[in-house]
């Protein structure tokens, strides 16, 4: 009998222990009165069921993907790996948005012919595999690859070779670009993505410098894809604030690219959780361009409670030095993620991708495999 309490209360104390080493404090987790599983970022690199809903093709060259590419092409390089990530990552110091897309300019450089744009969307699906991504949906404009002679028709074939060939299932989404001397092109880029709908291409979007040109001056294009009958995902809300986001959910769309600006409006929070509308979070880059002080300011818990659907991006692998294991790292640092909670961010990028049902059934029985919650 002596011998089975000592038992006892060992495996008591055991039990204890797994308890006190597996569970974090009230203080640094609040109770929500469930059970809670915290995930670690030792997990979260290790999840391996990745997805990527706003993604640059042109800001995610890696060093080693545009030596590659300079490579191929002929493009000499004359420069150490420090001083070409200079060419491709932000500083520490960046302002604002606008300084931001001042990173676009050098590997813009290399994505100028159709063998480089295949390769870079091979290189960039292999990366994203090789870190354990099973989708990703790769954005670019085609008009800003233009510069030595392909016309955007050449850009987009370009570009679905390189899908045909990814190591991973792979959307692409064809940008306009915000602009005042740009009309006919951004026209141009609607028109192709009606033509390549469904053999490649997945969507369209708007780009570039937000507060200078704002979402209202291009109704014509969303309109002409809604009569064509071609998705679309819209930037807004980021450097410029929520009434941007109105504007883009009154045109139509069902997905906006970032959209975090919508913290500051109650009512506009209200319609995102009522419309349910996904936003395409992306803190690294929120905090690149100063839309908040810190990861403490992000708006994550507030879009939880208020029931805003949104997913966890990247936006910008090498300008931000990212990858979406980082960026829920991050995010796990401050605000304690649940593995319930990785789980729902990761399958709510799933319901809200341009993937085909088929396809998403396949992603979320991975998922359902890979996070037990």
């Amino acid at each position: 009998m002596r011998r089975f309490y000592s038992l006892f209360f060992s495996a008591m104390a055991a039990l204890m222990m797994g308890f006190v080493m597996t569970s974090c404090s009230d203080d640094d987790n609040p109770s929500t009165g469930e059970d809670q599983q915290y995930i670690t970022n030792e997990q979260l690199a290790k999840l391996g069921c990745y997805t990527d809903l706003h993604l640059h093709l042109d800001g995610s060259l890696s060093i080693q993907a545009a030596r590659k590419l300079a490579q191929l092409q002929g493009i000499t390089l004359d420069m150490s790996d420090e001083e070409l990530r200079k060419q491709l990552q932000v500083d520490e110091g960046c302002q604002d948005l606008n300084e931001y897309l001042e990173k676009f300019a050098f590997p813009g450089t290399l994505l100028q012919t159709s063998v480089g744009i295949t390769e870079s969307i091979k290189i960039l699906s292999q990366e994203l595999k090789d870190l354990g991504y099973i989708y990703a949906e790769i954005r670019f404009a085609p008009q800003k690859h233009c510069q030595n002679g392909l016309t955007q028709r050449e850009v987009i074939e370009a570009s679905i070779k390189g899908k045909q060939e990814a190591a991973l299932p792979v959307a692409l989404i064809l940008c306009c670009m915000r602009g005042d001397d740009n009309h006919e092109e951004n026209l141009e880029t609607v028109r192709l993505a009606a033509e390549y709908l469904d053999k490649g291409v997945a969507a369209i979007d708007i780009a570039g410098a937000e507060a200078l040109f704002p979402t209202s001056g291009f109704a014509d294009l969303f309109q002409l894809a809604k009569a064509n009958n071609v998705p679309f995902t819209i930037h807004a809300g980021e450097a410029d604030g929520p009434e941007s986001v109105k504007v883009a959910l009154d045109y139509g769309t069902k997905r906006i690219g970032h959209g975090v600006r919508s913290a500051e409006d109650a009512s506009l929070m209200q319609r995102l959780s009522d419309e349910g509308i996904t936003l395409e979070c992306c803190p690294t880059s929120n905090l690149n361009t100063a839309i908040f002080p810190n990861i403490s300011q992000y708006p994550f818990r507030l879009f939880l409670d208020k029931k805003v659907k949104f997913t966890i991006n990247s936006d910008n692998m090498a300008v931000s030095a990212t990858n979406v294991i980082r960026e829920f790292q991050l995010l796990n640092d401050t605000f304690h993620l649940t593995t319930g909670e990785v789980k729902q961010l990761i399958m709510n990028s799933i319901d809200a991708s341009f993937a085909p049902e088929s396809l998403k059934e396949e992603l979320r029985a991975k998922v359902n495999k890979m996070i037990i919650d």
